[in-house]
């Protein structure tokens, strides 16, 4: 379980970001590119579709580590692997920003995720028997 509470506050802090980002905050630098100060409306609405994004991924590592059952543990197992890909892949995309603040802010942050969701993936903290079975 240390494994999914730390990927859901990890998301949490990132949630904010994209808060703010949404609501005209002027830290676009550190997000979609960096090219723009303040986002564009359609940033603000993949802002906020990303907070949903966060939310979904962190309900799966609560699943994975069987502290919660909300969808078969098969799709648990391939979708916590699929978590870990799409951090992998946002390892690369944020390397290649453009926008330095991006870069220096975003991968070490994707690294963490994608650490993270390997741990979970592999099972690592997952507790022992599934969620609602108690003895």
């Amino acid at each position: 379980m240390p494994f999914a509470l730390a990927l859901t506050i990890v998301l949490a802090l990132i949630a904010v970001l994209q808060i703010a980002l949404a609501l005209g905050a002027p830290l676009g630098h550190f997000a979609w590119g960096g090219q723009h100060r303040v986002l564009p409306a359609r940033l603000r609405i993949g802002s906020l579709l990303s907070i949903v994004i966060y939310a979904l991924i962190a309900v799966l590592a609560w699943d994975r580590v069987r502290a919660i059952d909300v969808v078969p543990d098969g799709v648990a197992v391939v979708g916590m692997w699929v978590v870990f890909a799409y951090f992998v892949l946002g390892i690369l995309m944020n390397a290649i920003s453009r926008s330095r603040p991006e870069r220096f802010t975003m991968v070490p942050v994707t690294i963490v995720l994608a650490v993270l969701s390997f741990c979970i993936a592999m099972g690592y903290g997952e507790l022992a028997m599934p969620a609602g079975e108690l003895v």
